[in-house]
């Protein structure tokens, strides 16, 4: 291929891109194995569009040569048009490129069933576009290297992808057709079919055999039984590890049955994907010779099998011409598999041919934040660059040294807090800030519904964005109580919510009475003597039975539908017997069409429960987006994919308990392109940036988070750390004793707190210009003050030292103080009308706070 540019002036030139040095040095590396460590906001795709244009434009490769893998289809889609669009205004390839050539007789068509990862659209391996390079998902690209190459170990290219939704649907199958018993799983169901789909993925991810996970766990619970437990903590381990075993029997049934229906998930995708790349080296040799240079984007975000993957492909020694860009900063997704090693460890994974490391090139000029913004997230990055080679500070660009301003307030109460929030984002729409130039980033969903009411109430325009936002606003999260409720009978804290909501309004003592009456009915049924039985209760311990899954405010609530209900003299209020009488009934007409369809049940819901009523009679704009926002969710539950057109209310609800719990692991919803704040959580941020960026909730114990990793020593779902791939990263257990397992548990708290400073650094780095921190003392329930986290503490110091303003900071509440939130509340209740539920008057409190600023 002949060579149209001959220097890296001309490419500068041509592209019109004014690269810095260490941009310069990464786009024109000789094709050999690299790793760019690229810093927050520094341009790296910007970098490898351009490293693809001077590859083709100096005639080293062909554009079709060229291979780009990174994570999510909007990525492949921009780092696609990218590339396109530089090599047009580049002048290497013609801006209207010839069709592909026609398939072969008898070639499979395109789209096949194991490429169904794919994007529409998006090229993949077998898929070229003449004059293209390819840029795919990982996942896609292996999906379509099963479906080439599947039969060399055994695959039938006829294999079908399961969403993620559907994976759901069959693991409910399965668990409800297995023939047990499985004495050490006392989880409820749903929480069950979850914890079967989390071990089956991580065996997937770290390419761990069914076998030697319960050769493991049966040695380990050998070793166990000469080993004194002298504690709860300790007493879990054997525990975890016989539930594991069953757990690992429901796994091999799963697993059995997708076989069975020629199926795969994306983690069959991987896991196969590797033992093909490792296991027949010619594939490698193909696929290096088709394409000659590699680039792997987010690489710190790949998991062990993806290593395996890759390196069986294009590393092992082959000196092949891979370019892997990531930040081991940013490496937030250690939860879902991603392994920071890989990063790491890339110029060992990844020799030049005669042995030797791969190079490592650092990018490092920040060009999306100013220089006051910067100095913060170098501050609290410093432990983190010392932990990974290769990582330099973020510097501005060239006089952006004092750009970005940094504002933080410590309020009182939690909802002055959210009310400092709003008014600073309406201060902001008001004085010419488009709205979608503004981003709420949250550690956790829980104040979605909250920020979403007080920024409408000020007449703001504003998205939720995401599945696991929408479970957390009230007119979603009364619709999946119900369900809760009629699918579960033990579902009480769904119940609960109902029976304190605006609709039943049921008081703090005839709730109690209720659970009272809950208790009495389990003590009734398990027969006068049981509670003085000691070889019952000991029996009961065995058999993990625990008495809060037992106990069921459903079986209470049900003793109200006939007026011969038990005569145990607890004395409900009229008022609540009517209500319970009212709920109980809805309830048991609503279970009868727990067969029907789901959309059909959940039309039902809403029909019987007034909930769609309810929202007409909201506030015009609040009522606008609440719709808005229940449409959202349907349309969710509308595309929950059906196994064999079975969509159950049960493999729903596991699917949302899932998005819940994991934020984005089901998720995969971007903000959209409207013009609105978009409230989302801080790891739904990674890769995008606004003007200004708002992070409330920065209180102690929140953000950071001081709740660790699920330990594989007290849950089933976990695999344990000597099997993992990334073993060498992760925490040891020196022995089996209290000293020894506290000291684990100390290891993974420490853990934990270098992610949660990751999270950190990848959400102080979002703005370009304005950073809003804040935090508050009393929380909305809490009996305990808060107060600033390490987060907040460092943004005060920050603005302290000249480069922003603290515009509140309340003192700490008084020793013998008392949550004035929960103090409220209290007399809420009192002086609510039990039938209109309107609350008296308030004296109001002292607002903290001042918006001076313009």
């Amino acid at each position: 291929m002949s060579a149209r540019i001959t220097d890296p002036e001309q490419l500068k030139e041509l592209l019109g891109i004014p690269f810095t040095p260490e941009q310069l040095a990464c786009v024109t590396a000789p094709p050999a194995p690299q790793v760019i460590v690229a810093g927050a906001g520094s341009g790296k795709t910007t970098v490898m569009a351009a490293r693809v244009v001077w590859l083709v434009g100096t005639g080293q490769v062909a554009p079709e040569q060229v291979l780009g893998l990174t994570f999510t289809n909007k990525a492949a889609g921009e780092l696609s048009e990218r590339v396109r669009k530089a090599l047009v205004k580049a002048g290497v390839t013609d801006p209207d490129p010839a069709p592909p050539a026609p398939a072969a007789p008898g070639a499979a068509p395109t789209g096949g069933a194991v490429a169904d990862g794919a994007v529409q659209g998006e090229a993949v391996p077998g898929e070229a576009v003449a004059g293209e390079p390819q840029i795919s998902t990982y996942h896609a690209f292996a999906g379509q290297l099963l479906k080439e190459h599947g039969l060399r170990i055994g695959l039938e290219p006829g294999a079908r992808l399961l969403a993620d939704a559907t994976r759901f649907q069959l693991a409910a199958r399965v668990l409800r057709t297995a023939p047990g018993p499985f004495p050490a799983l006392t989880r409820p169901f749903a929480d069950l079919v979850t914890d079967l789909l989390a071990l089956d993925a991580e065996l997937a991810e770290h390419l761990v055999p069914a076998e030697r996970l319960r050769a493991y766990d049966t040695e380990l619970l050998r070793a166990l039984e000469e080993v004194k437990l002298t504690n709860a903590e300790l007493r879990k381990v054997p525990e975890a590890a016989r539930a594991r075993l069953e757990l690992l029997g429901l796994v091999e049934s799963y697993r059995a049955d997708k076989r069975g229906r020629d199926l795969l998930d994306f983690g069959d995708q991987i896991a196969l994907s590797a033992t093909l790349a490792r296991t027949r080296p010619e594939v490698g040799r193909i696929l290096r010779e088709q394409y000659a240079v590699v680039l792997l984007d987010e690489y710190q975000d790949t998991s062990v099998a993806q290593r395996l993957l890759l390196s069986g492909l294009f590393g092992g020694g082959t000196g092949h011409a891979v370019t892997a860009v990531g930040d081991p900063c940013q490496a937030i997704y250690g939860w879902r598999g991603a392994s920071v090693a890989n990063l790491d460890d890339f110029p060992e994974h990844f020799p030049h041919a005669d042995g030797s490391p791969a190079r490592r090139f650092a990018l490092s000029e920040n060009r999306r934040s100013g220089g006051r913004l910067l100095d913060l997230a170098n501050g609290l990055a410093a432990p983190l660059r010392a932990m990974h080679e290769g990582v330099e500070a973020l510097r501005p660009a060239p006089g952006a040294e004092r750009d970005g301003v940094v504002r933080c307030a410590l309020l009182p109460t939690h909802a002055e807090e959210l009310a400092w929030l709003a008014d600073s984002i309406a201060h902001l729409v008001r004085t010419g800030t488009p709205p979608g130039e503004i981003a709420v980033l949250c550690r956790t969903a829980g104040d979605f519904a909250r920020i979403q009411g007080a920024l409408v109430e000020r007449e703001v325009p504003v998205e939720v964005v995401g599945l696991s936002g929408l479970l957390h606003l009230p007119e979603v999260a009364d619709l999946v109580a119900v369900c809760e409720v009629l699918q579960d009978p033990g579902a009480n804290a769904a119940l609960v919510r109902l029976l304190t909501g605006p609709r039943w309004r049921i008081g703090p003592r005839d709730l109690a009475l209720l659970g009272r009456r809950a208790r009495a009915l389990v003590r009734s049924s398990a027969g006068p003597a049981a509670g003085e039985d000691p070889d019952r209760r000991l029996a009961e311990a065995v058999e993990g039975v625990d008495p809060a899954e037992v106990v069921s405010l459903a079986d209470a609530l049900d003793t109200f539908l006939t007026p011969d209900g038990p005569d145990d003299g607890l004395p409900f209020s009229a008022e609540a017997r009517v209500r319970f009488a009212r709920l109980a009934a809805e309830l048991r007409d609503l279970r009868r069409s727990l067969a029907d369809p789901l959309m059909d049940v959940l039309h039902r819901v809403l029909t019987t429960t007034g909930l769609e009523v309810e929202l007409s009679a909201s506030p015009q704009a609040l009522a606008a987006r609440r719709r808005e926002t229940l449409g959202n969710f349907l349309d969710v539950a509308a595309g929950f994919a059906a196994l064999d057109g079975e969509a159950t209310l049960l493999a729903f609800l596991g699917f949302l308990r899932t998005a819940a719990q994991y934020e984005k692991g089901l998720d995969n919803s971007l903000p959209g392109g409207e013009n609105t704040v978009k409230v989302l959580t801080a790891h739904k941020s990674k890769g995008l940036e606004w003007d200004v960026v708002a992070v409330p909730g920065l209180v102690d114990k929140q953000f950071p988070s001081d709740q660790a990793r699920e330990s594989w020593t007290a849950n089933a779902r976990v695999l344990p750390h000597a099997l993992r791939g990334d073993a060498e990263t992760l925490p040891e257990i020196g022995d089996w004793s209290a000293k020894g397992l506290a000291a684990f548990k100390e290891a993974m708290k420490a853990h934990q707190r270098t992610e949660e400073l990751r999270l950190g650094y990848v959400t102080f780095t979002r703005p370009r210009s304005l950073l809003l921190g804040s935090g508050h003392w009393w929380g909305p329930t809490q009996k305990k003050p808060r107060g600033p986290s390490a987060f907040l503490e460092a943004l005060r110091e920050h603005c302290e030292a000249g480069h922003g303003e603290v515009e509140a900071w309340a003192p700490p509440p008084e020793e013998d103080e008392r949550n004035p939130a929960l103090e409220a509340a209290a007399a809420d209740r009192a002086g609510r009308c039990p039938w209109t539920g309107r609350p008296g008057r308030r004296r109001a409190r002292r607002t903290w706070y001042s918006p001076t600023w313009t």
